[in-house]
């Protein structure tokens, strides 16, 4: 009998040295990527980064700001190769329970439309659609609105 061994996944606090795999990550993402420069920023500025990775290969990564009782979750990503895993359901969960232990009182992200499988996780957790931004995302085409969705945190158990 042979023992099948499971990669071990481990959530961290990002740090610079994780940023040439976030932003490949990123690029092979989204037509329109964030800047390694944008990731610097939000790392210089406090905003809570985590990534998850198996042994030294970052899978994923969560971006969220928090302020008084507001969290907005900026940015959550999972590399093309990792997905379908649950990762992104693991970065989400971090990220809401982390908006908890801080006190926030709600949690808001924006999506795009065509998003539809964050749209369907975002909503399995939790998350409800309350408006839309015109012209929020570049397209190819021009601008694509996105989806607000808030998820009420102190309207639930701890």
């Amino acid at each position: 009998m042979a023992a099948v061994l499971r990669p071990e996944l481990v959530l961290r606090t990002m740090v610079r040295h994780d940023l040439d795999q976030v932003e490949a990550i990123e690029k092979a993402s989204y037509p329109f990527p964030w800047t390694r420069g944008i990731f610097s920023d939000c790392l210089r500025v406090g905003y809570r980064c985590q990534v998850l990775s198996v042994g030294d290969q970052v899978t994923g990564y969560s971006v969220a700001s928090i302020a008084l009782d507001e969290g907005h979750l900026l940015n959550l990503c999972v590399a093309p190769a990792h997905r379908r895993q649950g990762l992104a359901r693991i970065l989400l969960d971090h990220v809401v329970r982390e908006a908890k232990i801080a006190g926030m009182v709600r949690l808001f992200l924006e999506v795009r439309p065509s998003n539809r499988g964050a749209i369907k996780l975002y909503k399995a957790n939790r998350f409800r659609v309350i408006g839309r931004r015109p012209g929020y995302y570049p397209d190819e085409n021009g601008r694509e609105d996105a989806v607000i969705m808030v998820r009420h945190l102190d309207e639930e158990e701890t």
